[in-house]
C-alpha cells in the first residue's frame, strides 16, 4: 500500500491544476468534465490520505 501514496499524490496535483487551469478559463472544458475531474479530485484525495494516515 505505500507504494501506492507518491502515484496517488501526484494524480492529485495534475488533478488539481486541471480544476484550477479550467476555473480560470486557461483551458477549455465543459461544465461536465469540470465537475466530473472534481469528483475525481475528491475520490483520489480521500484514497491518498487515508492510506497515508492508516498505512504509514
Amino acid at each position: 500500500m505505500y507504494l501506492l501514496i507518491l502515484p496517488l499524490g501526484i494524480i492529485n496535483f495534475v488533478l488539481v491544476l486541471i480544476q484550477i487551469f479550467s476555473g480560470l478559463k486557461i483551458i477549455k472544458i465543459s461544465y461536465k468534465a469540470h465537475r466530473n475531474f472534481g469528483i475525481a479530485l475528491g475520490v483520489f484525495a480521500l484514497l491518498h490520505g487515508a492510506i497515508a494516515i492508516f498505512f504509514v
